[in-house]
């Protein structure tokens, strides 16, 4: 919930009240208040308890009316039950920021969630934002803020952590105090009744203080609005986001190829795809990539170099370059000649550049120093195994003065443990992010080239076709009005051209006189399927006949379909027969499908057709409405693309027509969020300048 107030106050507030103070060490209530004032905070500390007078030297309050102002700032730790009426309370001397720490709402049940939903109403009625309530609380270093049961008060630094999980977060802070690592905030969100990721992202995205947005979520409440507004942040803040609690069930109920494909993650992919979000599969990950980002200018191309004191290192390094599709940077015959002036003769002044084990920090800065001028260069990775005379420290100190001046991405990797450990402190004081291995390294160089890669995309510009809208919505609202949600493949079929598709001729037979009469006109050969609505996959039940190249073949085939069907499905509504014409091409078969997401809307799907596509599993998915561009990414995307390419003397089909094709799904099921599912599959593709053929379709529809 969003209601355009600042969120401001919470960070720094110039006064706190903690109702529900105690005077027991190990009550949160205590650990709450131990913490503000352990942190060093300098605003006016009230804690709030009817049955004390004083804790630790602070004058203790009984309630918030007889504080005698109003807090900016107000921390709740009673039970569940009582806390509708703090929050009554805080109406009444106009407090508008709350922090709600207690537990027993909605994670408990359905009583919790009525309390959950009353202090909700309190809230919108008294104009207060709230975060939590099951929340760890709040940090904001750089005010000496620890308005949290938590850890030590990090150091300042440019991350913004949310974490929707308390006990995530204490685990993230207690890491990040052990190594060093700078916050601009920590916030638990809890069950995130109010103040949720949006609000904080939006929050964080304004905030000087803040130069990358890192979290993790379990969900998210409103998918569009996460999508539309994170992607207008990241273009100016790195978004890295832990993305857990993600299941399939949905995929349960979905009657279609696409639905059954889209797992409960695909949309959060797809999602965060999108928005320039970046996901991180690992805390490690995602501070491997915060440190980097909060500490470095972002790199201007993929070119990098490595400068290494040991050969096995810096091959590694080079393996994990071209591994992740960056480019090892191709030294200038200058920069040889420069490095080969001062260097040792056995060091190799190509990249990667070794200086050799013996080493020392003067031979390090020089070679450093010497890369970084390189116009081919973008980005460094320095590497340092401990020899005897290897001097970690004062190499550290060479490579943070060089990385300041340079204003290009320098990563380091001092491989070791105590005898890189000077060296590794002078690192993270100086804002040079340190890595375990070359790998970590270089991946942290591929995110941060790919975020570049994104931020420089074309603009978003999504084709409109020239349609029969009218034709759909009579087909749709009249199956909406009879409550039948699933379209037959003929109605399927009608609204599919109604956007531009071709489909083989057919009508549906209910004889087998009728069937032969129907065949005859279409000529031979011809395909029968079995025409019911509740009949999804028609092979499965002996409800598909091909190449059927007589009159008596046709009747007999659908003699046969009549008979046997309703047997093997009782309870389906046989409406007859589909006669149809036999799509003869040396063309391609792939699927186009849709699948609504609960929260993202709808999804859309690309991949090998026919039967395939289940087995294969060879799909890609990207959010609607799909970009020319978007469109053809699918296709990219999967295995497929190189057959659709053509292979081994193999004639290509028409992409642009595959693409295209997705790009008019994409518009019918935007234009009509009532369908939730679709498939069109299989769809056949020629060679360019042939006609596409869709030859089946399914499209199955709900309730808004």
């Amino acid at each position: 919930m969003n209601n355009g107030m600042s969120l401001q106050t919470f960070f720094n507030p110039k006064s706190v009240a903690i109702v529900g103070a105690s005077r027991q060490k190990g009550k949160v209530g205590y650990e709450i208040l131990a913490n503000l004032v352990a942190g060093g905070y300098a605003g006016k500390i009230y804690p709030i308890n009817p049955k004390a007078e004083e804790i630790d030297g602070l004058k203790v309050y009984p309630d918030l009316a007889s504080i005698g102002e109003t807090p900016d700032l107000v921390i709740v730790i009673v039970p569940a039950q009582y806390v509708a009426g703090v929050l009554e309370e805080c109406s009444k001397v106009r407090v508008k920021s709350v922090i709600i720490i207690t537990a027993g709402f909605k994670e408990v049940g359905p009583e919790g969630k009525k309390l959950e939903e009353e202090i909700i109403q309190i809230a919108r009625r008294s104009g207060i934002r709230f975060i939590g309530p099951n929340c760890l609380g709040l940090i904001s270093p750089s005010h000496k803020l620890n308005a949290s049961f938590g850890g030590d008060l990090p150091v300042p630094g440019g991350i913004a952590y949310i974490s929707q999980s308390g006990a995530l977060l204490a685990a993230i802070l207690d890491t990040a105090n052990a190594n060093g690592i700078g916050f601009s905030s920590l916030v638990s969100i809890g069950n995130k009744a109010d103040v949720d990721e949006l609000d904080l992202i939006e929050t964080f995205g304004a905030q000087r203080e803040t130069k990358v947005i890192a979290g993790y979520l379990e969900n998210i409440k409103d998918g569009n609005a996460f999508v539309r507004e994170a992607e207008l942040i990241s273009q100016k803040k790195p978004i890295l986001l832990m993305k857990s609690g993600s299941t399939a069930a949905g995929a349960k109920a979905a009657s279609s190829h696409t639905g059954s494909l889209a797992g409960g993650d695909v949309a959060y992919e797809s999602a965060f795809r999108r928005a320039g979000v970046i996901r991180c599969e690992s805390i490690k990950e995602q501070f491997d990539f915060a440190q980097a980002f909060a500490n470095q200018p972002l790199p201007k191309g993929p070119k990098v170099a490595v400068i290494t004191n040991a050969g096995g290192p810096g091959i590694m390094a080079a393996d994990a370059i071209e591994q992740k599709g960056l480019t090892f940077a191709k030294l200038t015959d200058e920069t040889k000649k420069k490095l080969a002036e001062k260097l040792p003769a056995a060091a190799n002044v190509h990249n990667p550049v070794d200086v050799l084990g013996d080493a020392l920090a003067d031979r390090y800065e020089y070679a450093i120093d010497v890369t970084l001028d390189d116009p081919n260069v973008d980005a460094a990775v320095v590497l340092l195994t401990p020899q005897a005379m290897t001097q970690s420290k004062e190499t550290a100190e060479a490579l943070v003065r060089i990385s300041k001046k340079k204003g290009k991405p320098v990563l380091a990797c001092f491989l070791g443990a105590a005898k890189v450990q000077p060296g590794i402190e002078v690192l993270r004081k100086g804002g040079v992010p340190q890595y375990d291995s070359p790998e970590s390294a270089v991946a942290t160089l591929y995110v941060m080239s790919e975020y570049v890669r994104w931020k420089a995309r074309p603009k978003r510009v999504v084709r409109l076709f020239s349609v029969n809208r009218r034709k759909v919505e009579s087909i749709v609202e009249r199956h909406l009005r009879q409550g039948l949600l699933d379209i037959g493949e003929a109605e399927a079929k009608d609204i599919i051209e109604a956007y531009g598709f071709a489909t083989p001729r057919g009508s549906i037979a209910t004889t087998a006189d009728q069937a032969a009469s129907i065949a005859q006109q279409l000529g031979y050969p011809v395909v029968l399927k079995i025409w019911s609505p509740d009949i999804l996959h028609k092979s499965d039940v002996g409800g598909v006949k091909v190449g059927l190249k007589s009159e008596q073949e046709v009747k007999d085939a659908f003699d046969l379909m009549m008979y046997r069907i309703p047997k093997k499905k009782p309870d389906a509504k046989i409406l007859g027969v589909l006669v149809q014409e036999m799509v003869r091409t040396s063309g391609k078969e792939v699927i186009l499908g849709m699948h609504r997401d609960p929260q993202f809307g709808p999804l859309m799907m690309f991949g090998m057709g026919g039967v395939l596509v289940e087995v294969l599993k060879d799909v890609s998915f990207y959010l609607a409405p799909l970009t020319a561009e978007e469109a053809k990414q699918m296709l990219v995307n999967t295995k497929t693309y190189q057959i659709l390419q053509g292979v081994r003397g193999q004639e290509g089909v028409d992409i642009e027509t595959i693409a295209e094709g997705l790009q008019r799904v994409s518009q019918l099921v935007t234009e009509f969020p009532e369908i939730k599912e679709m498939d069109i599959n299989p769809y056949v593709v020629g060679r360019p300048g042939t006609t596409a053929i869709a030859v089946d379709a399914r499209i199955s529809l709900e309730k808004k």
